[in-house]
């Protein structure tokens, strides 16, 4: 088939998930329904696990919940082993992986670190020497903030010590490179809408058999029990009624993501957020204003970035100056909502699609402190 990034009308859409979804992949909701036991879906579902398990690299059943990815993540702490948990903090979804462990009854500890930064790992490995820990939560592209955390890394550190890490790919799967099988990880989990670019609704995971041997076996729940969906996938269907439309999109939009290669995907991903950087970097020197990446440069997510403004630059003017251009960015998160804006480079989007978006924010900076010098600069 051939590879075409044909888009809505509005097909300027960079927000960091939901990413912009392609005419053909939101045509597919519009087919007829058939029955969630039929012959008929089972060979949907088995194509969605076989394109699934290429793009996470493995062998293991990949599990698909009609639900948030917040579903799966819930999944992890309710089936993981018992004991205590170290959650890794470093922005709003690492603190909400956190949260969600407190509230399923585990006794948490939250290892934090300044948003926008990464873990030290020789820290990492101190802090778990030092405690008798069952779990570690890590979340690997942290989306309020951009930044990247080596998960393979905590995950080997993790292991030493006897215990196991679950990770937050959301905005990390597909865009960030990711080999569930050769890492040797335990339990990954991701959302639809981000770098796998179909409609939101579905959550995806895979867990390896020594993490679901090793599971609690009380207080796990029904719909997100673990054992009973990889039990169910590997027969060949779903353990619960699923979002039938949402299987379709899914189903075309994997002969997209085959057909250019889970490769090729990760280093498309890198050279917009290399093109963003640069393009801050310019930014910053043509304006004269105080622009900056709020990850430190070597840890930053290839799907999301987040740029902080300078100081009385309200985002809300950015964004609605760049919307009247044609453009939808996302605004901050948490505590970074009154200071950044943040460009969703993922999914199926371009280099080329890329430029066109931060030639527009450059063009609302000129309007805002005109400046015949700030110009997109080659970049």
């Amino acid at each position: 088939m051939t590879q075409v990034n044909t888009f809505p009308p509005l097909g300027t859409f960079f927000v960091p998930g939901p990413t912009q979804v392609r005419l053909a992949t939101l045509q597919a909701m519009t087919r007829p329904m058939i029955a969630h036991r039929s012959a008929a879906f089972r060979d949907l579902f088995l194509r969605a696990q076989s394109g699934l398990q290429k793009v996470f690299g493995t062998r293991q059943p990949v599990l698909i919940a009609t639900s948030s990815a917040t579903g799966l993540m819930e999944a992890a702490i309710r089936n993981a082993p018992p004991g205590r948990v170290l959650a890794l903090v470093n922005g709003g979804f690492s603190e909400r992986f956190a949260n969600i462990a407190a509230a399923c009854g585990r006794s948490v500890d939250r290892d934090e670190v300044p948003w926008g930064k990464v873990h030290d790992l020789g820290e990492v490995n101190s802090r778990l020497q030092a405690g008798r820990y069952a779990l570690v939560t890590v979340v690997h592209s942290e989306t309020s903030t951009g930044a990247l955390t080596d998960v393979r890394a905590v995950s080997d550190a993790a292991h030493r010590v006897g215990a196991v890490c679950c990770i937050d790919s959301v905005s990390g799967f597909r865009g960030a490179e990711l080999r569930f099988d050769d890492w040797r990880l335990d339990y990954v989990f991701t959302g639809s809408q981000k770098a796998l670019a179909v409609p939101p609704g579905l959550a995806f995971a895979v867990a390896s058999p020594a993490f679901l041997s090793g599971g609690q076996r009380e207080g796990r729940g029904v719909y997100f029990d673990l054992t009973e969906m990889v039990a169910a996938a590997a027969s060949g269907e779903p353990l619960n009624t699923p979002a039938i439309p949402l299987f379709y999109a899914l189903d075309v939009q994997l002969e997209f993501i085959l057909a250019e290669g889970v490769e090729a995907a990760w280093a498309r991903h890198s050279a917009m957020a290399r093109l963003t950087a640069e393009w801050v970097s310019e930014a910053r020197t043509a304006s004269n204003m105080d622009l900056s990446i709020v990850a430190p440069e070597g840890h930053r997510s290839p799907t999301v970035t987040a740029v902080a403004l300078p100081d009385g630059l309200a985002p809300d003017v950015v964004l609605r100056g760049v919307a009247d251009r044609g453009f939808t960015l996302g605004g901050g998160y948490g505590q970074l909502k009154g200071s950044t804006i943040r460009i969703g480079h993922m999914g199926d989007h371009t280099v080329d699609g890329v430029a066109r978006c931060l030639e527009a924010v450059a063009d609302v900076l000129r309007t805002i402190r005109p400046s015949p010098q700030l110009t997109q600069s080659g970049v």
